[in-house]
């Protein structure tokens, strides 16, 4: 048996992929199925230590991006995009797979248009609000089609999609016991601490708008702050500068990255999490902690704004728009949340009922059943 994931090189492609993986690999060592191979087809591999550790043969094939908006990039990307496609048709004959798993992104269409081609069944899941343009395409041949939020099933045939949710990997799935947490940050156990997240690349807007609001902000709050890798010197010289001889400095930690361990850790600690509005959702709301949304402005689809709003309507988040973010708006928005007890406690209680815990789990056996039902 041979299973094929592909998906475009941003974590919120990759991340619910190894997700999904994780469970393939459950069900693989539950059923004791033999001679089985998984290959992560993509543009890059991401994070190769994660692949290995999962059992992924990584196979690259490069493509182009079609922008939304004019760029004299997608006339040359056209036929980057044409020339993926011929690699991508002979790399998955030379394969084979029994099913491909498609996530989205620009990425994923060499390897989704040869498994079309090629009459391999495919199975798509789509982590936004209102799906992007390769998944929207797909939908037309897929044999199944998950969904994180329910919104976006109207947009694919209603007998071959599922209300699936989103799938979290398990290393983060539960948040770490505050206390053990706090320790590892080394911070105080009688403030709460502020999470803000803008992605493994970072979020300048956030960045900035959280530098901005630090020497308020530490009055009363701690903050650990994933700052994203090539953003990670500008913002500490920064909050150097911004916390100089201020004597609550040390309640403020940034970090170039969180790595699972260390974000399971921190959602142990977060009281209130500030993030963007991508697939984060998800692994937020696992945590059923309260949160503050910073979805991006000019997206496909205006995907992130829809997320945030439609998360927003559960009652687990607050959404601040990019043209709004200011310091003092974020620090009022924290004060709020965190004076309000009882409004704070729905929003936990709503955040935790969002989330959909065996979206990795059904996802997988999807794909399993599929697979077994081709390989005969």
């Amino acid at each position: 048996m041979k299973i094929v994931f592909t998906g475009g090189g941003t974590g919120g492609h990759f991340y619910p992929i190894i997700a999904v993986v994780e469970r393939v690999n459950q069900i693989i060592d539950q059923e004791k199925i033999l001679q089985v191979k998984l290959y992560f087809v993509s543009v890059s591999p991401y994070d190769r230590e994660m692949l290995f550790e999962n059992g992924l043969l990584y196979e690259q094939i490069n493509t182009g991006k079609m922008r939304a908006y004019f760029s004299l990039k997608n006339f040359s990307d056209i036929l980057k995009t044409f020339f993926g496609v011929i690699n991508a048709i002979f790399k998955i004959f030379s394969i084979y797979p029994d099913v491909v798993f498609g996530k989205g992104g620009y990425a994923s269409f060499p390897t989704v248009f040869a498994a079309r081609i090629l009459r391999i069944p495919v199975v798509i899941h789509e982590s936004d609000s209102a799906p992007g343009r390769v998944n929207k395409w797909a939908g037309r041949f897929a044999k199944k089609i998950a969904v994180s939020f329910a919104e976006a099933g109207s947009y694919f045939p209603k007998n071959r999609v599922a209300w699936t949710g989103q799938p979290v990997r398990a290393e983060i799935e539960h948040p770490a016991n505050r206390r053990d947490a706090l320790e590892y940050f080394k911070l105080e156990s009688e403030l709460p601490v502020i999470l803000v997240l803008g992605g493994s690349q970072g979020a300048e807007l956030i960045n900035n708008t959280v530098l901005d609001a630090l020497p308020r902000l530490v009055n009363n709050y701690q903050i650990i702050h994933q700052t994203g890798v090539n953003n990670f010197k500008v913002v500490t010289d920064r909050a150097e500068v911004v916390l100089t001889d201020n004597p609550h400095k040390s309640r403020y930690v940034s970090m170039p990255f969180l790595n699972p361990l260390a974000l399971r850790t921190a959602s142990g600690a977060a009281a209130i999490v500030v993030s963007r509005a991508g697939s984060m959702i998800f692994e937020i709301a696992s945590w059923g902690v309260p949160s503050i949304l910073v979805p991006i402005t000019n997206t496909n689809m205006d995907h992130q704004k829809k997320n945030a709003f439609n998360y927003a309507r559960a009652g687990a988040c607050s959404v601040v728009e990019e043209a709004n973010m200011s310091a003092n708006i974020l620090s009022s928005e924290i004060d709020r949340i965190i004076a309000d007890k009882e409004g704070y406690a729905m929003m936990a209680q709503n955040a935790k009922a969002f989330n959909k815990p065996d979206a990795a789990m059904k996802i997988a056996r999807a794909i399993m059943d599929i697979a077994m039902s081709h390989e005969k």
